[in-house]
């Protein structure tokens, strides 16, 4: 599984603090032990003076020698006010050969037009999926179960301007699809951790999952999908876990939760809420939200 973050506003520190030089940094989760590492990708992507995206991608573990230097060059060059790191450790619910997995189509974050996403967690059924996607189906690039899942956001969120709502929306439809698939494996996720960007003064972030019992990679105490953000009227942090330990303004962003942080002329503004997810598909309750 991926590691994400995300960062809103000016910071205390430049961007390549948390993405590659903080004692916690997102490089440093690349190659924590060889069963969780990072290897099949790494993305930064941030907005131009123009306001358009700029996603720079690698394909292996962004901690290798090549890889290193490219992550840090793009850690350099990212630029406020909104930027978004990811890892990626592949899901592979097609049963792929890893070197089809491979490959800056299947890399994140993903981008259309404006929107930014980046996302921890598979989905099982990403062929059946797809056809849920409306007129996004013809932009799938690439293999990865994310790009379906990123695709399935955006259809929602062009029926209606509420983002939680859309996000709510494709869980819905997640799991209709896996009821309908006659419900292959234990879950209709494992993880919907997601970062999303609406233009460079916009950020959310969705943490749910299926509860599964994983623990995260440095923080053992805490549960592998369980998020955390930290902040306040200059920026906002989010991140998959503690980016650096001499903050102590870390908050968990718990299963079943959203975060939303706008930049309204340099002051950050951000909240938090629960998911407005149907009755029945309700967040895990040994991880709900708090």
């Amino acid at each position: 599984m991926c590691r994400l973050f995300g960062l809103l506003g000016e910071p205390h520190q430049p961007p390549d603090h948390s993405l590659a030089r903080s004692d916690r940094s997102l490089l440093s989760l690349a190659n924590v032990r060889e069963d969780v590492r990072q290897g099949e990708g790494w993305g930064i992507a941030w907005y131009g003076p123009d306001r358009r995206p700029v996603v720079v991608k690698g394909i292996g573990c962004a901690a290798d020698p090549g890889e290193r230097e490219a992550y840090m060059a793009a850690s350099a060059r990212a630029r406020t006010p909104l930027v978004l790191g990811h890892l990626r450790k592949a899901s592979n619910p097609k049963k792929l050969p890893r070197e089809r997995l491979l490959g800056l189509a299947n890399s994140q974050p993903f981008v259309h037009g404006s929107t930014l996403f980046a996302h921890n967690g598979s989905i099982p059924l990403p062929d059946a999926t797809r056809s849920l996607c409306g007129r996004y189906e013809s932009e799938i690039r690439g293999v990865n179960d994310s790009e379906v899942l990123f695709y399935l956001v955006l259809n929602h969120l062009d029926m209606t301007s509420d983002p939680a709502r859309a996000f709510a929306d494709t869980v819905a439809d997640l799991t209709r699809i896996w009821n309908q698939e006659g419900r292959p494996g234990k879950f209709a996720y494992s993880g919907l951790n997601v970062l999303l960007a609406l233009g460079p003064h916009e950020l959310w972030a969705f943490c749910l999952s299926a509860g599964e019992p994983k623990r995260g990679l440095r923080d053992k105490t805490v549960p592998y999908y369980q998020m955390t953000y930290a902040g306040d009227t200059t920026h906002l942090l989010v991140a998959s876990e503690v980016l650096d330990t001499t903050r102590t303004d870390w908050k968990p962003l718990t299963n079943g939760s959203y975060l939303v942080a706008q930049d309204e002329h340099g002051t950050v503004r951000f909240r938090t809420g629960a998911i407005p997810l149907a009755p029945g598909l309700r967040a895990a309750p040994a991880l709900a939200a708090v």
